[in-house]
């Protein structure tokens, strides 16, 4: 199985009301890096079976968005899996829920979303091999004995240094 973990998008400074924290959305430069992360997956011809997300609206938000780049046509399901309290055990046992699927996304928020990644990457022997950066996405595929491998992590920073970069030959060529 293939696992895509999300961390949501930029959302601005997060507030101490943790019921207007919950309802945070995502500022103008979270709703372009979960536009500009959608389209580079669909780029790289990434299909989905199920997308799940964190109940939190920047984290609905960001799978939405995403979503709807993929051409994912299905609906999203929200777990308190992946919310903020979300523990390990609750983790596991959403990934073993959906472990028939062939590739499922998982949009959720840090510190948990990394510590969740770590702890698969680590088969349970640390939360700190990964940190994942917001609107960030890593690709992990599970064999069938739970033993994880990560094929990529693809962060906003780097899809903007290489938009910028082929934008910048694009233009260099036009005046040649």
């Amino acid at each position: 199985m293939i696992v895509y973990f999300l961390r949501h998008a930029s959302a601005g400074q997060s507030r101490k009301n943790p019921m207007q924290d919950a309802r945070r959305p995502l500022d103008k430069e979270g709703i372009q890096q979960a536009t500009m992360m959608g389209r580079a997956l669909a780029a790289a011809g990434v299909q989905v079976d199920e997308v799940l997300s964190s109940p939190l609206k920047r984290a609905t938000q960001t799978a939405a968005l995403v979503a709807n780049e993929l051409g994912y046509d299905g609906k999203i399901i929200y777990s308190t899996a992946l919310s903020k309290e979300a523990r390990f055990e609750q983790f596991r046992a959403l990934l073993q829920k959906h472990s028939k699927r062939d590739a499922i996304m998982l949009v959720g928020h840090n510190p948990n979303l990394s510590q969740f990644l770590s702890q698969v990457l680590s088969g349970g022997h640390t939360e700190r091999a990964a940190d994942l950066k917001k609107g960030s996405v890593a690709r992990v595929e599970l064999d069938s004995r739970g033993r994880a491998t990560l094929h990529w992590c693809l962060t906003p920073r780097l899809l903007r240094a290489v938009n910028d970069s082929t934008s910048s030959s694009r233009s260099n060529s036009l005046r040649k």
